[in-house]
């Protein structure tokens, strides 16, 4: 009982941060500080699913959109957009061609869903829906959620070196 109270207080706490602050920034972490609390409050209510949904979503895919958007809004003079172009075709001009090789190599590897036929009559338990079902789409998720870390790590090292 104790902990709901202040797992409670720090939501409420966390979210009067995120609209309070001045900073787009902040707001936009106080916003997954937000989620990641409301979380553990799902987890303790036993909604172990909608939580996970949380989390993935609102606290980590949500959030990085939003600090990308914020990182990217800033006024440049033509001659830098020019030349961070330039850098950025450089750095990605590979893409392309490992684009289409992963998908050449995942449509003549025919890999399919495990999809057992025993789970499809009933999907009881929260762990055997995710990491039997739906593993793949976790991977997923964790990789964006580790692109998304690795954007704001980069975010903060070029503030500082301003």
């Amino acid at each position: 009982m104790v902990l709901d109270i202040f797992l409670l207080s720090v939501l409420v706490l966390a979210s009067l941060w995120t609209v309070m602050t001045r900073s787009i920034l902040r707001s936009a972490i106080g916003l997954a500080l937000t989620s990641v609390i409301l979380t553990i409050v799902m987890f303790r209510l036993n909604a172990p699913l909608a939580a996970m949904f949380e989390l993935s979503v609102c606290a980590g895919l949500i959030s990085v959109l939003f600090i990308s958007t914020i990182s990217l809004t800033q006024p440049y003079t033509n001659e830098e957009v020019l030349e961070r172009m330039k850098i950025m075709f450089a750095r990605f001009k590979f893409l392309p061609i490992l684009l289409v090789g992963l998908g050449a190599f995942l449509f003549f590897m025919n890999i399919r869903p495990f999809v057992p036929f025993y789970y499809k009559e009933s999907l009881v338990d929260v762990r055997v829906f995710l990491w039997d079902l739906r593993r793949i789409d976790i991977f997923g998720q964790i990789l964006i959620l580790l692109v998304g870390v690795f954007g704001v790590v980069i975010l903060f090292k070029e503030r500082v070196k301003k």
